[in-house]
């Protein structure tokens, strides 16, 4: 299969702005469009891809992510339920247990215990299934059932959320675009796909990262340092449960962390966020995908050979309709065997 594309735009006011990049995106061959699901720091995503659904085609749209500590989890499929109706079937959760949507507002992730049985009752319940919960039997009746399932994408970074992808996910989102860690992460959820009696060759690789295409390398690190930054708010909770020496999480994960000096989440994803201070070029170059057209083409190659099903481009940078415009004019038709 040909690798993906994607691009990830926050729902920041005005709304107008999503819906007008996404038709955008779709225009220059981009088949998935993204958004976050941070209720407080932006604004509800759910109403404005609705908007985005109706002033598109043929895109496929979902979060990355959204997560069932804000959201109750029998909400959060019919929310889904109802999208994939108004769409005509172009929805696809990308789930994790929350970053900025629960510590924002004081809580934690959702335990992964917690995690693993919220989305196996989702996936099906989604999807028109009966489900037994909370000891009682539940169906959304009203789903239509000639629409193709609901693909269920789940984020994670350590080996007991991988674990979970594994063993119910179709595929698993990995927010950096570094090969060495991009194959442990697969590696570990298919090993659990595997032992839960799973087809781990069907479990789908789907990354995300910042893109700049540009011969101003030094201009693209400083806007997307924002990114390692917030991956590692996530690396610092392995960090603290499973250490540094490598023996759990590798250290080409973990070892950038230590330069770290604070994470201030009301510049989340930001470009200049000043808690990105401590990542340093050779980071930015390993988790995003930055450079020229040649460069960022190699750099994509690289993550297709390795098996990467899909490649969403996190918009949070300057040079929007540049990026949108590069991609659809000179990369997404490498990878398509056509001219754009």
């Amino acid at each position: 299969m040909a690798l993906s594309f994607g691009v990830t735009v926050l729902p920041d006011p005005p709304y107008q702005r999503l819906v007008e990049l996404m038709v955008l995106g779709e225009k220059h061959g981009f088949e998935y469009g993204w958004t976050y699901d941070s209720h407080v720091l932006w604004q509800d995503s759910f109403p404005i891809l609705a908007l985005a659904a109706e002033a598109t085609t043929t895109m496929k749209f979902g979060h990355q992510v959204t997560n069932p500590g804000t959201r109750d989890p029998t909400v959060l499929a019919s929310l889904y339920a109802t999208l994939h109706d108004i769409s005509d079937g172009r929805m696809v959760m990308g789930i994790g247990r929350g970053d900025s949507a629960v510590r924002y507002i004081g809580r934690q992730p959702v335990k992964v215990a917690e995690f693993e049985r919220d989305l196996a009752m989702i996936k099906p319940f989604m999807n028109g299934e009966e489900v037994l919960w909370n000891e009682k039997e539940l169906q959304l009746k009203w789903v239509r059932p000639e629409l193709p399932e609901i693909e269920m994408w789940v984020a994670g970074y350590g080996p007991k959320a991988l674990a979970v992808a594994g063993r119910v996910g179709d595929g698993v989102i990995i927010q950096l675009a570094d090969p060495e860690i991009i194959q442990w992460i697969m590696g570990t959820a298919r090993a659990a796909a595997e032992e839960g009696g799973r087809d781990p060759a069907a479990l789908k690789c789907i990354v995300c990262a910042p893109s700049m295409v540009t011969d101003d390398i030094a201009l693209a690190r400083e806007e997307t340092r924002w990114f390692p930054a917030m991956v590692s708010n996530h690396v610092k909770d392995l960090i603290d449960r499973y250490g540094t020496d490598g023996s759990v999480v590798p250290q080409a994960l973990t070892d950038y962390v230590e330069a770290r000096k604070f994470y201030d989440y009301n510049d989340h994803s930001r470009v200049g966020a000043a808690h990105g201070a401590f990542v340093t070029d050779e980071i930015c170059d390993r988790f995003s995908v930055l450079g020229n057209i040649d460069q960022v083409t190699a750099k994509l190659r690289e993550l297709e050979a390795i098996g990467v099903d899909h490649y969403s481009v996190y918009l949070m940078t300057h040079s929007q309709e540049e990026t949108l415009a590069a991609y659809g004019e000179h990369i997404i038709p490498k990878f398509k065997g056509v001219t754009a």
